[in-house]
């Protein structure tokens, strides 16, 4: 149990950093900077909101479809929660 709350933590600490960032990119535009450095923030952004996603992927298959997947088992439908894991990654991946 200790080991989840310690992903949540760094999940919120890195959702806290991304929400600093974005506030740093309206900032920057009120300014009028350099459009060369702003994309360089967005592009920061977007890589630390991709690693957010890699590990709630990452917590939903280990955690989630875990559970999932032990009382799939017992019903004997386990191609659901592949399915449904296969449909999270899709949407997170457009």
């Amino acid at each position: 149990m200790n080991e989840i709350n310690i992903d949540r933590e760094d999940l919120l600490n890195r959702l806290k950093k991304i929400e600093g960032q974005v506030k740093g990119i309206q900032r920057m535009v009120e300014e009028e900077k350099c459009c060369t450095d702003v994309m360089i923030q967005i592009s920061a952004i977007r890589s630390a909101i991709n690693k957010v996603g890699g590990m709630m992927i990452e917590k939903y298959i280990t955690e989630c479809m875990h559970q999932g997947i032990k009382a799939s088992i017992e019903k004997g439908e386990i191609d659901e929660n592949v399915n449904a894991v296969i449909d999270t990654i899709v949407k997170y991946v457009k």
